[in-house]
């Protein structure tokens, strides 16, 4: 992966799973359906802590995932953009996530020319 993961705080799959409450199973469901996102960091899959809003999947991070993966932007690739800095929301998208903004991250997104 091409972004900093030392900047972050990470939680492994089991960790992520019991911060939410549900099975590992079920965990793997809200992979697949794309309300979070998993990198492999340090050899094991991790999703960023920033990814969560208290014990739920953050808000807007759904619907973000799926627009970039219509877009045609791999996992790896949606994971390193929204971790960095984007220099039209002048933060990275996750921090803008967090902050209640989902519409000014989607139309960076649409600024991205994909």
């Amino acid at each position: 992966m091409s972004i900093d993961s030392a900047s972050r705080e990470w939680l492994t799959l089991p960790e992520a799973a019991a911060r939410l409450g549900v099975s590992k199973g079920r965990l793997g469901r809200l992979l697949e359906d794309r309300f979070l996102l998993a990198a492999r960091v340090d050899g094991e899959p991790r999703i960023p802590v920033d990814f969560f809003k208290g014990d739920e999947p953050l808000p807007g991070l759904r619907g973000t995932l799926i627009l970039l993966a219509d877009l045609g932007v791999t996992g790896d690739e949606a994971m390193s953009w929204l971790l960095s800095e984007d220099e039209s929301l002048g933060a990275a998208p996750v921090d803008t996530l967090q902050q209640g903004h989902k519409s000014t991250v989607r139309k960076a997104i649409q600024l991205l020319g994909l």
